[in-house]
């Protein structure tokens, strides 16, 4: 039987080397373990794999995720400080619906996930951008922004941000921003909604404390993912943050309909994290991604005409690329293209305007021959 519905997101054009799609290469997906890990988890727990699962999320997973934080952040978010999500951007959504109000003023740092942006306007919400640079989001740029809510006699309700391993810029947010945000966090009541999908993708040392590990006020909630450090089509992260919080998402009417977010695929996971699996699934990634990104910058250097610049991440998925002055990454994109290669426009990352002469290169799905190629093609385009 045949179907002309499409199976996967991605697809990809003959002959172009797409580098927008922050996708993983499918050789480093763990099919053999998690193929073994769906068998262990029906003999382990039998038919609760396969029932309405606990609104919170399936305890066995809970509880491994629990230990991890606890040894890795150096914080257990308690039992009642976590619930499973159906993924991120499902995350998002849940948080966006049950803690805030269409119209409500949301800060949102600028460049910053596109995706993440289109959630935040199905709600509506009034975004208000806040500059960021290679150290992350700019501390004077968010006290500046709720200054000018106030004036208008607003007040801002969350702000969502990506400070480790930033998408698109790969930037991280400095200890010393990580410091003064929670402070001005705090001060101003204001909810900050920390993205945190990259934590596991640090290349050459340990990713940064997360928002929420540094928080003793509750005004941090975190997004964790499995979507990049196992796969994409588990549709399955988490949310930590102030138990009352928390249990205001697992309490909500969807949860409470359905029961916990992808209960069988959760269970799985659980099986495959139980089992050992996950750990040596991650060194494999940092070692790949660190070697994909370190040849990517280096052909690009060799490569883009001068006065562009690379800004070299070390973490996560993206390589930030800015042009010399003059050049539009919209408009030459085409050329790119006409060569062979693509990417995105980094000015769709900014929430009302800005980076022109930016663009974003995902170095995840692409091997390095390719990678090499691209660079290359990139540079004849641009030249």
């Amino acid at each position: 039987m045949t179907s002309d519905h499409a199976i996967v997101q991605l697809v990809l054009r003959p002959g172009i080397l797409d580098l927008g799609w922050g996708h993983p290469d499918p050789a480093l997906l763990p099919l053999d373990g998690m193929r073994s890990a769906a068998i262990e988890a029906i003999e382990r727990f039998g038919t609760d794999t396969l029932a309405y699962g606990s609104a919170a999320g399936a305890g066995p997973l809970i509880g491994w995720l629990r230990t991890r934080i606890a040894l890795t952040e150096g914080r257990d978010p308690g039992s009642e400080g976590i619930t499973i999500t159906g993924g991120s951007s499902l995350g998002l959504d849940q948080v966006c619906t049950l803690l805030a109000q269409p119209g409500d003023v949301v800060l949102v740092e600028s460049p910053t996930y596109h995706y993440a942006v289109r959630i935040l306007r199905d709600h509506p919400f009034e975004l208000v951008p806040v500059a960021a640079d290679d150290n992350g989001l700019r501390i004077e740029a968010v006290e500046q922004a709720l200054a000018d809510v106030k004036r208008r006699g607003r007040k801002a309700r969350m702000l969502y941000c990506v400070p480790t391993f930033n998408n698109p810029t790969g930037a991280s947010l400095s200890m010393q921003r990580r410091r003064a945000l929670i402070d001005l966090a705090t001060r101003e009541d204001l909810l900050i909604l920390e993205d945190d999908v990259y934590r596991d993708l640090a290349y050459d040392s340990i990713a940064p404390p997360s928002l929420w590990s540094m928080d003793s006020s509750g005004i941090v909630l975190r997004l964790g993912s499995f979507a990049k450090s196992l796969a994409p089509g588990l549709r399955l992260g988490w949310l930590t943050g102030a138990p009352a919080l928390i249990q205001r998402i697992a309490g909500g009417g969807v949860l409470d309909s359905g029961g916990g977010a992808n209960h069988f695929t959760a269970m799985t996971v659980a099986a495959f994290c139980l089992a050992g699996r996950f750990e040596p699934q991650i060194e494999r990634l940092r070692a790949t991604y660190a070697e994909r990104s370190s040849v990517l910058a280096a052909s690009l250097r060799a490569t883009l005409p001068q006065g562009c610049e690379v800004v070299v991440p070390r973490g996560g998925f993206f390589t930030w690329v800015r042009l010399r002055d003059g050049m539009q990454a919209e408009q030459l994109l085409m050329h790119a293209e006409a060569q062979g290669v693509a990417y995105i426009p980094g000015s769709r990352f900014y929430v009302h305007g800005g980076g022109t002469n930016t663009l974003r290169l995902a170095h995840s799905l692409y091997g390095t021959e390719d990678l090499i190629e691209a660079a290359a093609r990139l540079g004849r385009a641009l030249a």
